[in-house]
Parts: C-alpha cells; structure tokens; sequence
C-alpha cells in the first residue's frame, strides 16, 4: 500500500506550479532574463508563461517580472499573472534594496523561497533626496534577508557582469542556474544564451562566473563586509606637478599618525580640484587646528578638520560642474552604468540651469560684486540667464564651451565666489578652533556642521541657511555640559528633514531651555 502512495506524493510534487519572481529596473534586463527563463523551462519540456508589472518610474519602483512553469502533460495548466506572498518559489532581485521590498511584500518566505539579489548598491530616489546619507543599511537587509529565506544567495553580480564586459541579467541567470532551484542542467541554460544571438560569448563568461559562485552556496557576505579603503592614487603628469605632490605627502608624514589619512585624501581632493598650491593651503589651515589638538584627545578636532576643510575648499562651482562632466572617467562610467557597449556612439545631453548667482561668482570678484550691488542689473541679467538650457557633450560645440568654462579653474582664486566661500570658511575654521580649549567638544561639532553646505546651485543655497540657523544656536548652547550633544543633535536634525520641521522643533526647544533666547534666523519656504 506505501508504494503506491509515495508514487502519487512524486508524481504531484513534479507536476507542482514553479513560481519566479523577478525585480529589476530600467537598465538591468530584467526583460531579457525574463525571456531567457521561459526559453529555458521550454526546452526542457516545461509550459511556461510571463508577465510583468512595470513600476512608477526609475527608482520609485521596480518592475516586477512574474514567471510560472511546470512540466508538459498534455494540458494546459492555469497560470497566475501575478505573485502572490508566501507563494514564491525563487525571488531574484537585481539590486540589493529590491531584495528588501520584496521582503517587506511577503514574496520571501523561509519554508519556501530562495532568494537571490546581486550584493550591489543602486541609491533610490527616496535615498538621494535626504540632506545628510541617506541610505539604507545594507547590513540590515542581509541580516533580515537570511531570516526570511530557506536559502539566500548574494554576492556582487554587477562587477562580475562589468569585468566579463557583460550586463546584470547574464550574472542574475548564472546564479539562478548555480542555485539549483530549477531542474534544468546547466547546457540547458548556456544553449539559451547562444540562441539569443548577441552578445553571447560575453554573456556566457559572466553566466559561467555567477554559477560557479553560487554553487559553492550561501555566499550573502559581501553585502554586509564593508568596503575596502580607497587607495591614495599616485601623481601623474609634469614633473613638476609629480614633485610639489610628493613635497604634500612628505609633509603629511610629519603630522600626527592619527591624522595623516584623512589628511592624505584631503590633499588628494584638494590638489584634484585645483592645484598643488591650493593643497599646501589646506595643510596650512589644518596646522592650525593641530597646534590646538593633543594625543590624549585623540586628535578628534584635527581629524574632523582634515575632512571637512577639504570638502569646503571643494564647493561646487560651474567650473567645477564643467570639469566632473568633460572627464573621460564620466564617459566610461555612463557607459558602464548604461551598458553601452564602446563600439557604440553614445549621445549625452547635459542639463544646466544658472542663476545669476552662479554668474555672478565666475567674474573676476570686482565685476562680480559691482553686478551684483545693482540689484535693477542683476534682475535684468538674472531673466536672461535663469532658464534650463541643455547641452550635447557628445558633440564638439557642447564639449568645448563646457571644457572651456573647466579651464576657467587657473583662474578661479580670483573670482568672486572663491572670495565668498574662502571668507565664509575662514570664519567657520575660527569659530571652531576659538572653542577647541573651552569646550573642545563643542569645537568637534562645529567642524561636523561643515556637513549642512553641498552641492551647487539652489541645493547649496538651502544648505546653507541650514548651517546658519543651526549655528546661530551655539550662542544658547555654549558653557552647558550637553552643548556639544545639543548641537549634534541641530546638525542630526537638519540633514534628515528636507524641509526644515525636525530642526525646527529642537531649535525651539534649545529656546525653552534657554530662558526664551532667539532660536535663530526665520527658515526659508
């Protein structure tokens, strides 16, 4: 009586509905994998069937690929067009965070579904709007990812898909096949690709790599090891300029052992953005905060003065706009993430919109300031430059005005707005260190609030009147024992609310505590 029971319990356990889901967006060929799949289950008689679900837009939603196969009997089987939570046999996610919204939607289950999500980063829309970092932890979906999964495999498909010269979608079928969740041999899948026809020998080196890696296992540990230390480059270029950055790194090599790495990638920064006169200043003004700092304070105030002076000497003006989008590395790296392969012509329209501001701070600093006093001028000059203007660097007209405006960097010490920001640093950088032996704590915090000024245009605008309210607190704060705590807590406040609420309520409550002083500058609407 068992064996004819255990043959019934086979027979339907191999007749059983294999659900896939798939989660990709706009670039990673989750349609092509999709294809691959079904082109798989057929060969091997199996009924498949496909559809999609496609999302609001970029980042703002994956499109979600649902397949459903099960072998051939003769009949047609009833196939569902959508998946359903707790019903998924393999989730493959193209993108690490896909992993964890497929989580949080009930498609991973641990006493069913294998979960297969490439260990890279793609920052959402949601993640790049935040002031300060606003992305997601990526140790937090892996740890969540191994509890809601029967088997999880994870590690970097993306890279291996770059260094095969190949995209995502090979990678994510190669982990599918390595996974073994499908009956299917692995000549199966390969002969798959060769029938697709392009791009097949590429295709079939990053498909042989993932399947090989996802064999050995469980291999989810790339997505919560942290990123190796980026490496300080070596110079390259005249003579001179080999010598006076060797001169930087010998005198690195003096300071304090705690505070040479930061301080060797500020330089690089520095010397990157101008020239190696302007890293000798950086040094300069670092030497200050130093002679200020001791060992048995652990040299906290000079290393956040190492970080933060770099990234203030860097503020984002239209030269520097101009010299990030002419460099070859921006063309490769748009190939890279597009997946253009390099024989094909790639047109790239690039989007400026200036305002007299911007204007303004390219003139020689007299001019500037002249134009600017003379408000009836500027609005007149701001109505025919404040309007978005797009522009083909793909073409020569478009790359030369933009390299030539990068070439305006020789000549950016005399400009208005290098006059504006040096006066605006140099006032931070002594705000700071005029605290560091009252309360060295509170100069730590006022160096981090360097944090709050960004980027270029109205979003370095909006930084900076959140720099100034959240300073003009220090005058309340200044003499507690919690001031240093407090003002963190300013700086914390104002980086994750876009618009301003969160700081807003604890200005007023530093203000409460006060005695009733002014919590700061009205915030802009």
């Amino acid at each position: 009586m068992d064996a004819p029971f255990a043959s019934t319990v086979d027979t339907v356990e191999a007749d059983r509905i294999i659900s896939i889901a798939i989660l990709a967006v706009g670039g990673q060929g989750g349609g092509v994998l999709t294809e691959w799949i079904v082109d798989t289950a057929e060969r091997n008689s199996y009924r498949a069937q496909s559809t999609s679900v496609a999302g609001v837009a970029q980042r703002t939603g994956a499109t979600i690929y649902y397949i459903e196969m099960c072998p051939d009997r003769g009949r047609q089987p009833i196939f569902s067009l959508s998946p359903t939570p707790g019903d998924v046999d393999v989730l493959i996610a193209a993108e690490l965070m896909e992993a964890g919204r497929a989580i949080l939607r009930g498609f991973v289950t641990p006493d069913r579904t294998t979960l297969i999500a490439s260990a890279h980063r793609i920052a959402a829309v949601s993640e790049k709007i935040v002031p300060g970092d606003g992305r997601g932890r990526s140790e937090e979906v892996d740890a969540a990812a191994r509890k809601a999964a029967m088997t999880f495999i994870s590690f970097d498909m993306e890279k291996i898909a770059v260094e095969t010269g190949s995209v995502i979608s090979a990678s994510l079928f190669g982990a599918l096949a390595g996974s073994g969740t499908l009956p299917f041999p692995r000549e199966s899948f390969e002969e798959t690709i060769r029938a697709s026809g392009r791009g097949v020998e590429a295709s079939l080196r990053a498909f042989g790599r993932a399947c090989e890696t996802a064999a050995k296992g469980e291999v989810a540990d790339d997505a919560a090891s942290p990123s190796p230390a980026r490496p300080i480059e070596e110079a390259t270029g005249s003579p001179r300029l080999v010598r006076a950055w060797r001169q930087i790194l010998d005198r690195i090599a003096k300071l304090p052992a705690a505070v040479q790495e930061m301080a060797r990638f500020g330089a690089q920064k520095v010397v990157d953005y101008q020239d190696p006169e302007y890293g000798m200043e950086y040094l300069d003004r670092l030497d200050r905060a130093i002679a200020c700092d001791s060992e048995e304070k652990g040299y906290e105030l000079s290393k956040a003065a190492a970080k933060y002076l770099a990234n203030a000497l860097c503020y984002d003006d239209i030269i520097r706009v101009a010299d990030l989008k002419t460099r070859s590395t921006r063309s490769a790296r748009v190939r890279r993430e597009v997946g253009v392969p390099g024989e094909a012509v790639l047109h790239v329209t690039e989007y400026f919109h200036p305002r007299i501001e911007e204007f303004c701070g390219t003139l020689p600093a007299r001019l500037g300031s002249w134009i600017e006093a003379r408000p009836g001028l500027a609005r007149w000059l701001d109505k025919r430059l404040n309007k978005g203007r797009h522009i083909r660097t793909d073409g020569v007209f478009g790359f030369s005005a933009l390299w030539a405006i990068a070439g305006l960097k020789r000549w950016r010490r005399s400009l208005l707005r290098h006059r504006v920001e040096t006066t605006h640093v140099d006032a931070w950088y002594k705000m700071a260190l005029d605290r560091a032996q009252s309360d060295y704590s509170l100069a730590v915090e006022i160096l981090k609030c360097r944090r709050l000024i960004k980027g270029y245009s109205d979003t370095h605008a909006r930084g900076l009147s959140k720099y100034d309210r959240v300073i003009s607190a220090i005058a309340m704060l200044e003499g507690r024992d919690d001031g240093a705590d407090w003002l963190r807590r300013l700086r914390e406040a104002a980086l994750k609310d876009e618009k301003g609420e969160m700081l807003d309520g604890a200005l007023a409550t530093i203000a409460s505590f006060a005695g009733g002083a002014d919590a700061g500058p009205e915030r802009d609407g």
